[in-house]
């Protein structure tokens, strides 16, 4: 494994944001959601992408805070541009398991 300074681990904009809106995403070519997230006043209301079908249906989803990568740059997945990555684990069985915080904090809070 790279070792990486301070300054490097500055570079990544590591940002919470609540998903407010949730649709399958017909178009993948493994299932996924599409996902739009509200990062705060200072980023909006961003979308990504995420194969998150095997543990969470569309309506749990709503309110989850989760960790977002802010600052790559726009990825068009098909049909689909995903402006932010969302942030998840594998479990056992290698699915995605969302990274999340486990206390409310205000939407577009940085990670440090």
């Amino acid at each position: 494994m790279e070792t990486i300074t301070w300054r490097d681990f500055e570079k990544v904009e590591l940002t919470v944001g609540s998903i407010t809106k949730v649709e399958l995403f017909q178009e993948a070519r493994k299932p996924a959601y599409k996902l739009w997230v509200d990062l705060g006043p200072a980023f909006g209301v961003k979308k990504s992408s995420a194969q998150i079908t095997e543990n969470y249906l569309p309506e749990d989803l709503i309110d989850k805070q989760v960790i977002c990568v802010t600052n790559f740059a726009p990825k068009q997945i098909g049909p689909f541009i995903s402006e932010i990555l969302v942030t998840g684990l594998p479990n056992a069985k290698n699915e995605v398991v969302l990274a999340t915080v486990d206390a409310k904090v205000p939407n577009g809070s940085r990670l440090f």
